[in-house]
């Protein structure tokens, strides 16, 4: 068991070394980052919005329940909802979504250009495959995660505030002064820097588990589900990683 961690760390970490090894030409980069931008953020997006909007209305109601006392004022319950959409949900659990869409597809792709030979083919060819298939990739999800998980982080808080609203729980100005209430940017910091890491892992770790597929499509199966598992693991025990650290 030690030695497959340590083969598979080992071989991950040459993965990357190989993305810098030999550089291409550069239009062919740009082609393919700005294809990689649209496919993983604008096709994630649709997920975002109804994840983030239902989280936050959920959140808001939940809240509410527990909160129940007259010695409670109303705007808590806003002010809580704010403090955990930002610093956990919106961050962690877009991404675990994230994982399971945008990783799959990453491996995938990736391992069906190995089995059906087409990164041989590249290779022979005299391209840094690394650097032409998974670099774009990496670059991609680090700029277009974070700005999904802020868009998540704005409607997660807008569905808290029209459901409170709609549920007869607190009124838009008890809401907005919930908001402002003890805010702190530093939540904000914490919660992206949380994206570029989880972005990262998204990125990288479908990539070399689709990069090294071998044999056909039940492997590619095998090694989606794979990339998807330990994907979601890493971004959980990063998540309390960096809570112990920067919290």
């Amino acid at each position: 068991m030690e030695f497959r961690f340590f083969h598979h760390f080992g071989s991950y970490l040459l993965m990357l070394k190989g993305m810098f090894s030999r550089p291409e030409n550069m239009k062919m980069y740009w082609k393919e980052f700005m294809l990689q931008c649209v496919d993983i953020g604008i096709g994630s997006l649709g997920i975002v919005l109804i994840i983030s909007i239902f989280m936050g209305g959920v959140t808001t109601l939940q809240i509410s329940y527990q909160l129940v006392s007259p010695i409670i004022p109303k705007a808590t319950i806003a002010q809580v909802v704010r403090d955990t959409i930002i610093l956990e949900f919106a961050p962690t659990l877009t991404c675990i979504v994230l994982a399971g869409v945008v990783g799959s597809k990453i491996a995938s792709e990736l391992g069906n250009m190995r089995v059906s030979e087409q990164i041989d083919a590249l290779e022979i060819m005299g391209i840094n495959t690394k650097g032409y298939l998974i670099g774009p990739k990496i670059l991609a999800s680090l700029i277009m995660i974070p700005c999904l998980i802020a868009i998540a982080g704005f409607l997660g808080i807008w569905g808290g505030l029209e459901a409170g609203s709609l549920a007869n729980i607190l009124s838009h100005e008890e809401f907005m002064q919930g908001l402002r209430q003890e805010f702190k940017a530093y939540n904000i910091f914490f919660a992206l820097f949380k994206s570029f890491v989880f972005a990262f892992i998204i990125s990288t770790v479908p990539s070399y588990y689709g990069y090294n597929v071998q044999g056909g499509a039940l492997e590619i199966g095998k090694a989606s589900t794979a990339a998807v598992v330990v994907t979601c693991v890493l971004i959980l025990f990063m998540d309390y990683l960096l809570a112990a650290i920067l919290l």
